[in-house]
């Protein structure tokens, strides 16, 4: 785990596999993992790696992101089920509201060997 926190493209490969996995995972999968490739894409923003983006996009994502981890939420996350469901909702709306800069994101990734190709 060390080896991998010190090395940015190791902790981006794991990013990238958690992903992929997410994705199968049934119901809370998808969300799961465009909150990985969410992180990836601010990650890179912030490297400056990947600035083709409007500003209000990372705004948007890094809220959303704070949100989600937040102790404080409309609905809190102690009930169980119940209290997810907020989260859920915000990020699927940002989600559709930035969907095409993170589409663009994704396909950057590809265009630019930044996309694992390795199956899980």
């Amino acid at each position: 785990a060390k080896s991998t926190i010190e090395d940015e493209d190791k902790f981006e490969r794991l990013i990238q596999r958690l992903e992929k996995k997410l994705k199968l995972m049934p119901l809370i999968g998808k969300q799961a993992s465009d909150i990985a490739c969410l992180v990836s894409l601010v990650r890179s923003y912030i490297k400056k790696e990947y600035t083709d983006i409007p500003i209000g996009t990372i705004i948007s994502i890094v809220s959303t992101l704070i949100y989600i981890i937040s102790p404080i939420d409309l609905i809190p996350d102690i009930i169980p089920v119940v209290g997810y469901i907020d989260d859920l909702a915000l990020l699927a709306w940002v989600l559709a509201a930035i969907n095409s800069d993170v589409e663009e994101y994704r396909k950057w990734r590809i265009d630019n060997g930044k996309q694992i190709i390795d199956e899980i």
